[in-house]
């Protein structure tokens, strides 16, 4: 009987310790970028499109094919017959079955030649899964390359999203999404770290709107924009203790990509507001993809490996200039982009 009693016990401990392991995830997902996703898998990544909004996203697209395609799309623009980038790169994912592993140059200039004589939409009719890679690659890409106005008023077409880094400020990366991470609850790390100094100006991927501003014990001082089409979520954590963000940034206020936002700090891993407890000064940059509302914060959020395309927008950072008597930077060059 007292046996009986004491395993019964075990048991109800047990499930106890369950349900509040859950509990905690539930409340770290969607605020730190470092959540555990839904444990799901999948025969393939396009059966997730099924119902009515996408519930899965790998983006493993690799650097060099980034930027040919993209390069290939801005030359088209002068042309008769425009290319989208997206869309070639959707007919890549389609054509290796979501294996980037596979990628070859050349079959980009293979299917330039074919769109000569044919549309993507005959040319991709027979792809199952072409439709998925498209939408999925859409809410990826879809705010980095537009038509915007420089300086001098001239009109021009191409890259529009900047490197979360300052021009001129020195930072290392390397691919650590997916890499444990145990403070609070053992997960993976579904964001990418940027090692910089302390104070390096952080800057706005993409236009958007600022909707997270303000402390949490996982990211620190931490901010969250959500681009106009509100497919996007970028996350800026570990920001500087004291003075983390640009001067009157506030939740609600729109950005424009380019603008400085905050400084590179190493707050965070703390319940207690304002402490370093980050080891190295690092920007963790996380994006999330949001098909549908419900997995803005939920355990079925979205987080994509960037480090690939963090190393395509190195080559359009923001230049900045510095006000002696604030000691805020602001960026040097405004610009004008059409939505």
């Amino acid at each position: 009987m007292l046996n009986r009693m004491i395993m019964k016990r075990k048991r109800l401990i047990a499930f106890i310790l369950v349900l509040a392991a859950a509990a905690g995830i539930a409340a770290a997902s969607g605020r730190y970028g470092e959540s555990m996703p839904a444990d799901a898998q999948m025969e393939s990544s396009a059966s997730s499109s099924s119902g009515d909004y996408i519930k899965y996203v790998e983006f493993n697209v690799p650097y060099l094919a980034l930027k040919k395609a993209m390069n290939l799309d801005i030359a088209s623009q002068k042309e008769e017959k425009k290319v989208s980038w997206i869309e070639l790169l959707a007919y890549l994912a389609a054509k290796y079955g979501g294996n980037f592993s596979h990628y070859k140059s050349n079959d980009l200039d293979v299917l330039m030649s074919k769109l000569e004589t044919q549309s993507m939409a005959d040319l991709t009719k027979d792809m199952k899964y072409y439709t998925y890679y498209f939408k999925a690659y859409t809410a990826v890409l879809g705010g980095l390359l537009g038509t915007y106005t420089d300086g001098s008023g001239e009109e021009k077409y191409g890259l529009i999203g900047f490197s979360p880094i300052a021009k001129t400020f020195p930072y290392e990366e390397y691919d650590d999404f997916g890499a444990s991470r145990t403070y609070g609850y053992k997960r993976q790390h579904l964001g990418h770290d940027m090692m910089a100094a302390t104070g390096t100006p952080i800057i706005a991927v993409e236009s958007g709107i600022v909707e997270a501003l303000g402390w949490n014990q996982y990211g620190g001082w931490r901010i969250g924009i959500r681009s106009f089409d509100k497919q996007r979520y970028y996350y800026y954590a570990h920001l500087r203790q004291n003075r983390p963000y640009a001067a009157n940034l506030a939740v609600g206020q729109t950005v424009t990509a380019g603008d400085v936002i905050g400084y590179v700090g190493h707050t965070g891993y703390s319940t207690k507001e304002n402490v370093n407890n980050i080891k190295v000064s690092h920007l963790h940059f996380g994006l999330q993809l949001i098909f549908d509302e419900s997995q803005k914060e939920s355990v079925n959020e979205i987080w994509v490996d960037v480090y690939q395309l963090c190393k395509l927008l190195r080559q359009n950072q923001s230049e900045v200039v510095r006000d002696s008597a604030t000691k805020e930077y602001s960026r040097k060059n405004q610009i004008q982009i059409q939505y």
